[in-house]
């Protein structure tokens, strides 16, 4: 009988971070649910065991030095080892925020989630992720990332924007460094789509469950699949 796969979603209590967590545990994986929020943590955790997963509460800031250090250790007393990282936890400032109004304080704030957080979580559970037999790390990423689509003609965004859409530019960045550092794990970033969440005030077109498909994909990548990239549930997106 094989192990049971080992999975951490951060930012999972609620939208695509629960969703994900629910793919996950569909496929059999034991999955933390990490929130920052105890009571809509354990509560995410129990709406999805009682669905059928295997799902457990991991309460988990991932701008706090200690929270992440503690959830790292919870992990590790727990299982001792860590297969996949969905790193999905994210703000959007105010969006949006034009360059010219963006404020030191708010960059700074932005930044401290979208990727120093991821930073902070991945490099916490490293020594976890490199005791699987076949670690993965997916990071939450946008289309609004891709510096191809913001300077195409045919591309529409809308908004201008200076201060969520270059923290995703800077994750990007951040994903193919960890891809060519870490050449035991996959590393890769993803695009959920326009998904209503109350990230969006639900203006999305997507589904929650629809925007956490890729997620699943990646997590769940082949020993031959791709590291170092950025995909939709199309296929790859242009940096």
């Amino acid at each position: 009988m094989s192990e049971q796969t080992i999975a951490l979603v951060t930012g999972a209590n609620k939208g695509i971070g629960h969703e994900i967590a629910a793919g996950l545990g569909a496929l059999g994986m034991s999955v933390g649910v990490g929130a920052r929020d105890r009571r809509r943590g354990e509560e995410a955790a129990a709406k999805l065991r009682a669905n059928g997963a295997d799902a457990f509460f991991v309460p988990l800031d991932v701008t706090d030095d200690e929270s992440v250090a503690s959830a790292a250790s919870l992990v590790d007393e727990r299982f001792g080892r860590l297969d996949v990282l969905v790193n999905n936890a994210g703000i959007a400032g105010q969006w949006p925020t034009a360059p010219s109004a963006a404020t030191p304080e708010l960059l700074t704030k932005v930044l401290d989630t979208n990727v120093i957080g991821v930073v902070r979580v991945t490099n916490a559970v490293l020594p976890l992720l490199r005791r699987s037999a076949r670690p993965r790390i997916v990071n939450q990423s946008s289309h609004l990332s891709s510096l191809t689509l913001q300077n195409s003609p045919e591309v529409d965004f809308v908004d201008v924007d200076g201060v969520y859409m270059p923290s995703k530019t800077f994750l990007n960045a951040v994903t193919v460094q960890y891809a060519k550092e870490l050449t035991g794990i996959k590393v890769n970033a993803v695009c959920p789509g326009y998904v209503a969440t109350d990230f969006n005030g639900f203006q999305g077109h997507e589904t929650p469950a629809n925007g956490a498909r890729i997620a699943v994909r990646l997590a769940t990548l082949p020993d031959d699949g791709p590291t170092g990239g950025l995909f939709d549930d199309a296929g790859p997106v242009p940096w």
